[in-house]
């Protein structure tokens, strides 16, 4: 059984005499910073110069330096920017100001598990990974709870990295959900796994994939969107509430017997070889690599499957719909 720790099991004064640099200020770096602001922390954010963020992050009562700045006076140096772009970063604003003491923190393990950054081994490196994009994280903070985070360990030579880690959770939130214990290869394999077998990749396709059958039997656009996009949010609702038992309980027995009967025909044995040989790219690099090498190259590949996706039919009739319907932005 993994270990799971709260609020009431992590003594965060080892971070409070601390300074905590948060490098970026985009969905999961405001809400890192102004999270662990108002948890009492001292914060600054580090910005490449000419960031379009530095005022509103000023707005919000942060302290602003560029990356080497805020590098330089921290204590913790946490990366909250986009994995495409850490490597950069810590090669040319982090790496020549670190000193042994710092500590290194990753929201996410792709770069330290696939190698992009090799830290010097006189730090501590830990990673704490909120489950929920960042403005989820900040909206469910605001409210008085949080969201799981994951913590791991990469170095621990301080024999305290773990503590400031869980004390970091605590700080953004994680303690009032639950901070699991994992490592950077667990949570790197399992969240990319997660993302394109499911939760971006294999829904996005199968929504896509519903609506063209509907449309091409001849059914109007607008039911189609309604049926396989609009209502997959009160599927998933009640999934995240109380699991696919309480889906089922919710819904008619019409749809669950639908749902035992036909999802077995739609997603069969084929589909699970195919997240089988997605799992395997992960695990043997080879979609690090792949995407590695894309954004070297300019990202071409990226920006072409990107606009293909945005002329879909559905995203037309979506978005259509969504402009008479003012009342989505208060359900979600």
């Amino acid at each position: 059984m993994a270990t799971l720790s709260y609020d009431k099991d992590i003594d965060d004064s080892i971070l409070r005499d601390k300074t905590i640099a948060v490098l970026g200020y985009g969905s999961q770096g405001h809400a890192h910073a102004l999270n662990l602001k108002e948890s009492g922390f001292n914060v600054v954010v580090g910005l490449y110069e000419g960031s379009r963020s530095k005022q509103i992050a000023e707005e919000a009562g942060l302290k602003v330096l560029s990356n080497a700045d805020a590098t330089k006076v921290a204590d913790l140096i946490s990366f909250c920017l986009p994995d495409t772009v850490q490597s950069k970063v810590y090669r040319e604003d982090v790496q020549p100001n670190l000193v042994p003491g710092k500590t290194l923190l990753f929201a996410h393990g792709f770069t330290i598990f696939y190698e992009q950054i090799a830290p010097p081994p006189d730090i501590d490196v830990v990673m704490i990974a909120p489950k929920a994009p960042g403005h989820r994280v900040r909206a469910v903070y605001e409210r008085g709870l949080g969201v799981p985070c994951l913590v791991a360990v990469h170095q621990d030579v301080s024999g305290a990295a773990h503590d400031l880690a869980l004390a970091y959770g605590k700080g953004i939130g994680g303690g009032r959900a639950g901070i699991l214990e994992t490592t950077f290869k667990e949570e790197t394999e399992t969240d990319l796994f997660g993302e394109q077998a499911v939760l971006c990749g294999g829904v996005s396709e199968l929504v896509k994939t519903g609506f063209e059958v509907l449309v091409e039997a001849g059914y109007e656009p607008e039911s189609a969107y309604f049926e396989v996009l609009h209502e997959l949010k009160l599927i998933v609702d009640l999934m995240y509430q109380g699991g696919l038992g309480y889906m089922r309980y919710s819904v008619s027995e019409t749809a669950e017997y639908g749902d035992y009967s036909r999802g077995p025909v739609v997603i069969d044995s084929n589909v699970k070889k195919n997240m089988e040989k997605v799992l395997q790219q992960i695990q043997s690099g080879e979609f690090a690599r792949e995407w590695i090498a894309e954004n070297d190259e300019g990202q071409h590949k990226f920006k072409q499957m990107r606009a293909e996706n945005e002329i879909h039919g559905i995203e037309k009739v979506g978005k259509e719909l969504r402009d008479m319907m003012p009342w989505l932005e208060s359900t979600t």
